[in-house]
């Protein structure tokens, strides 16, 4: 329960971004919430919604899963409700549609609160209002949002990043709040699904230890063909063993996306897999040496939760910084890019692979440094506090 005792629970309502890396820490947080006598309200699209875990029973009378459906927008595919569901170049007008829609149901609840009835209803008003906001650029969104905020919550941590969270202590002239990594349970926990093929699992098995390079670029953003072309290529070149999750262009096959004889080449050391695959369960196989990843948050905290040091292949938005403060902490390697137009290619890719999983001295220092920060990703303790101050400031701003 909050260590604040007498004082009332908060009722939280929490707006995840439309990516299932997003959807699963938002629910951690919103059972973290819950458990200390806190009401929460988990809002997103019905078929995200569906997706979901069941909340813990413990927890599941203060966690409510609310299905919030989307008008019918020009230029996104019907039933659009997830990054999933739109190639990239449709992102912002997803982002625009969320906006907008949590903007109308924002404004007419605290509309019924002074009126004394709830409404949740939309109206053509609200419309009118979502095509405002799609003239609007992500800076936009981001500027008005601050505008009408009290305080700024930060998935992160002193341990974590140390002089950004110093450094931020206020963005956009708001208090900015964090509250600890959320890093998953090492078993598994809701992530894992023995359900499910672990066709993955029982190809590391028959592998050595410390020997298998993990690829996951995640599942937000897949890799143009000509860059999962040079990827190919520089893991077939670097000359390690690897289990590659591929994510495939939508409408394009994989036998088309992967290099002509590519397969052949890498036979018996290397697995590609175009399905689901059960991450935090390969990422804790002795078998995994290292990860190519693109960064993403959840995924470099699931990395490091295993100690795993990073070959870093980021792609867009905050993965850029992630992989930075991660060089930085000198837990891998970037893999090259082009000045010019930010390509990479297959060499590139090999010989950042050779330095973090092949190379004697460097493996041992990434390896060192990535049991470092195991540490703080581990330290289940510490993240709880950081939760209990969460929840103190926001009584500070209600």
């Amino acid at each position: 329960m909050d260590e604040t005792g007498s004082s009332p629970p908060l009722h939280v309502v929490i707006c995840p971004w439309l990516a299932f890396g997003h959807l699963l820490p938002c629910l951690d947080l919103a059972e973290r919430l819950a458990s200390r006598g806190h009401r929460v309200s988990l809002v997103s699209a019905p078929r995200n919604i569906a997706r979901l875990p069941p909340v813990r029973p413990a927890v599941a009378p203060f966690v409510g899963l609310v299905a919030l459906p989307f008008p019918r927008v020009a230029g996104l595919p019907d039933g659009a409700e997830s990054t999933n569901d739109v190639p990239c170049a449709m992102l912002a007008l997803l982002a625009a549609t969320v906006v907008a829609t949590l903007d109308i149901l924002l404004s007419e609840r605290t509309a019924s609160r002074s009126a004394g009835a709830p409404r949740f209803a939309t109206e053509k008003t609200g419309l009118m209002s979502l095509q405002c906001k799609w003239g609007m650029s992500i800076a936009e969104q981001v500027s008005s949002t601050l505008q009408r905020c009290k305080l700024v919550a930060m998935r992160s941590c002193s341990e974590w990043e140390p002089e950004s969270v110093a450094h931020a202590a206020t963005f956009g002239g708001k208090p900015v709040v964090p509250f600890g990594l959320l890093p998953p349970s090492p078993d598994g926990g809701r992530r894992g699904d023995s359900g499910k093929d672990d066709t993955a699992v029982r190809w590391l098995d028959a592998q050595l230890a410390k020997s298998v390079v993990y690829v996951a670029l995640g599942s937000e953003v897949p890799l143009r063909p000509e860059e999962v072309r040079e990827l190919a290529l520089g893991l077939q070149l670097a000359g390690t063993r690897f289990l590659w999750a591929l994510r495939k262009p939508p409408g394009v096959d994989a036998d088309v996306l992967l290099p002509q004889g590519f397969e052949e080449c890498t036979r018996g050391r290397g697995l590609v897999i175009t399905g689901w695959v059960p991450q935090l369960g390969i990422l804790a196989h002795d078998a995994v040496a290292a990860f190519l990843t693109h960064c993403g948050l959840s995924s470099t905290i699931e990395g490091l939760l295993f100690g795993r040091p990073l070959v870093m292949l980021p792609i867009m938005g905050d993965q850029v910084p992630n992989a930075r403060l991660m060089e930085c902490r000198k837990v891998g390697v970037l893999v090259p890019r082009n000045e010019k137009d930010c390509s990479f290619d297959r060499e590139g890719v090999a010989t950042a692979i050779q330095a973090v999983a092949v190379e004697e001295e460097g493996r041992r220092v990434f390896t060192a440094n990535a049991k470092k920060l195991q540490e703080v990703v581990s330290d289940t303790e510490c993240h709880e506090r950081y939760i209990d101050r969460f929840i103190q400031q926001l009584r500070c701003y209600k």
